[in-house]
């Protein structure tokens, strides 16, 4: 994998997108929600704009993640600080990786919950939420994290693109 000193505009427009679409999927998760309780229920369900845009949301994350995918994978990532103890190291790897499973499983699991009637992509999912949401919490503490204990300039990195 390349390494360069910074994210591109790119990357970055897709981490604040992606992370934007995120969060309006935890917001309007109840339309969606009360939804399928009530199509499992045998109950008759209308269209719902709100309903189409949690699918939609879901079928542009995976898109957008599978981008930045292989933008990692063509363009690299910065390396880590050069101060960064080794475990630390790691740790950031494992989250990144993990932050793009959790991401294109949630999305896999919601399309065939929603297209394929499968009850256990709905439970895999709602487990899934659970864990994207631990995920994103420990990646918000990340920033002070790296703001107070090491000092370093991790969050520049996500800010102004590099080269």
């Amino acid at each position: 994998m390349k390494q360069t000193s910074g994210h591109s505009a790119t990357q970055i427009g897709l981490h604040r997108i992606v992370a934007a679409l995120v969060a309006g999927h935890y917001i309007f998760k109840d339309s969606i929600a009360s939804t399928w309780e009530a199509y499992t229920e045998g109950q008759e369900t209308n269209f719902s704009l709100l309903v189409f845009a949690q699918v939609a949301g879901g079928l542009l994350i995976l898109a957008f993640v599978l981008w930045r995918l292989v933008l990692r994978l063509t363009r690299g990532v910065p390396p880590a600080p050069e101060k960064e103890p080794p475990p630390l190291k790691t740790l950031s790897h494992i989250a990144h990786w993990g932050f793009y499973t959790v991401l294109v499983a949630m999305s896999v699991t919601g399309g065939m919950m929603w297209f394929g009637d499968i009850a256990a992509d709905a439970q895999a999912h709602n487990v899934l939420k659970i864990v994207l949401l631990a995920m994103i919490a420990l990646h918000a503490l990340a920033v002070p994290f790296h703001k107070i204990v090491p000092k370093n300039n991790v969050m520049q990195r996500m800010v102004r693109p590099g080269a």
